[in-house]
């Protein structure tokens, strides 16, 4: 992450201060967000039928062609720079406001889910595809359509007042989030390394997630690390075949298999310091063998870690190799690990973070902004807040009255949004928006 610097200092200075209500850094900052708040309301139908319309036309992520042709259409309806393109099928738009700089970056991302949606909605979506060589429905299942329509009509909201705007807004429409297909690049990796942030000088990047864990209205948050890094593994044991019956002339790479299962379960309960972070490593698949009575040439597994420490991520990785590679050689024999590096741990930074709960117990109510639990899920998020301080929330899904810890989960099928809450995410992140901008050109 890097140094806070001067203005990020302020925003410190500001908090300690004890301006702790919506817009109190100035009159003009009130002013702008009480303009903001009566724009979000006059949207209010027009956001929902935004969220309908993605709902039932989702796309797989680097195939969201008319998702990206849709948003670039109104933004330039708008009047606003549109850049098209970015790393495949995202969509970038400048708000110029009285100056370019404070640059304040929000973001929503756009893919669909190869799931498979039940009936039900009215809006419910019919698309289908092949993927991974099997037919499947495309579901909005983890609610980037209700990202996308808060971010359009969060560019509406801004663009109506951007003669006003002390500061400038960079509005970022990823592709990608859920992975790019194999072999592909995507996602806000290449969005940066295509040179988004040098294109756009970018100060600070904003972000939410409509989450199921949460009622409609509530707001989740939580300063610095949020949601672990993730990494996929491939463990392929070495064996010699045999009967089953003589196991004593094989070397038998199941019970190998095994013996690594357990050993690398004791990586995250006696190697690494529980005190700093949790950790978690699991395997998801193990495949060896066609027959009960011939014991297997080799044992391919497949699994994940999760982590939320830079350093811990890096020594893990490294244990495992070790005790994959020691149980195996123990047995007379070899087993190799292959990864694939995922994201990066989604850090919100402190300082932000702590600049920006006003506004967010402004509008949605201070007993409403709840400090959340960590997150073993992981988010391309990271990538931006490893550039610039950053700060990701979560936005409740599940209707008031349901206990949301036993609601269907993001990606499931039975997925559900209570759409009440995007107004309150609408006017969460055009406030913070604003806030940051009113603050900064207070310094």
């Amino acid at each position: 992450m890097p140094a806070m610097g001067k203005s990020n200092l302020f925003l410190t200075v500001v908090f300690l201060s004890g301006c702790m209500l919506w817009g109190a850094a100035s009159a003009q900052g009130s002013d702008l967000l009480s303009q903001a708040r009566a724009a979000t309301q006059d949207i209010e139908a027009q956001l929902i039928d935004w969220r309908r319309y993605f709902h039932a036309n989702p796309e797989l992520s680097n195939r969201e062609f008319k998702t990206s042709a849709t948003i670039a259409a109104h933004l330039r309806a708008l009047g606003l720079e549109v850049e098209t393109g970015v790393a495949h099928t995202g969509v970038v738009a400048l708000i110029r406001g009285k100056s370019l700089h404070p640059l304040v970056a929000l973001r929503a991302d756009i893919d669909a889910l190869p799931v498979t949606e039940p009936a039900g909605l009215p809006f419910a979506s019919l698309v289908t595809t092949t993927f991974n060589d099997q037919q499947t429905g495309i579901m909005h299942a983890c609610g980037h359509d209700t990202h996308i329509s808060i971010l359009l009509a969060a560019a509406q909201v801004l663009t109506g007042m951007r003669s006003q705007l002390p500061g400038s807004v960079l509005l970022i429409f990823q592709p990608a989030e859920e992975g790019p297909p194999e072999g592909e690049k995507g996602g806000a990796r290449l969005m940066l390394d295509e040179g988004l942030f040098e294109r756009y000088p970018v100060d600070a990047v904003f972000g939410l997630h409509t989450w199921s864990a949460l009622n409609a209205g509530v707001i989740g948050y939580r300063s610095g690390p949020m949601m672990a890094s993730y990494d996929n593994f491939k463990i392929h044991v070495q064996g010699l075949q045999a009967h089953a019956s003589k196991p004593w002339a094989s070397i038998d790479p199941i019970v190998i298999a095994s013996q690594i299962v357990l050993g690398i379960q004791t990586i995250a309960s006696r190697q690494v310091n529980v005190t700093l972070a949790p950790s978690v490593i699991s395997i998801g698949s193990i495949h060896g063998g066609i027959r009960n009575n011939i014991i297997p040439d080799d044992v391919e597994m497949l699994g994940t870690i999760r982590a939320f420490d830079a350093g811990m991520r890096k020594d893990i990785q490294r244990r495992l190799v070790t005790t994959v590679e020691n149980i195996a050689e123990s047995a007379g024999t070899t087993a190799t690990v292959e990864f694939h590096y995922g994201y990066p741990v989604t850090v919100n930074d402190p300082e932000l973070t702590a600049a920006m709960l006003p506004t967010l117990r402004s509008i949605a109510g201070v007993d409403n902004v709840i400090e959340i639990d960590l997150i073993t899920g992981a988010e391309d998020f990271s990538y931006f807040q490893q550039q610039v301080p950053g700060f990701y929330f979560m936005l409740g899904a599940t209707p008031a009255g349901q206990d949301a810890e036993q609601a269907p989960t993001n990606h499931s099928p039975l997925f559900f949004v209570d759409e009440s809450t995007l107004l309150v995410g609408l006017d969460a992140l055009v406030g913070i928006a604003l806030n940051y901008m009113d603050l900064q050109g207070s310094d």
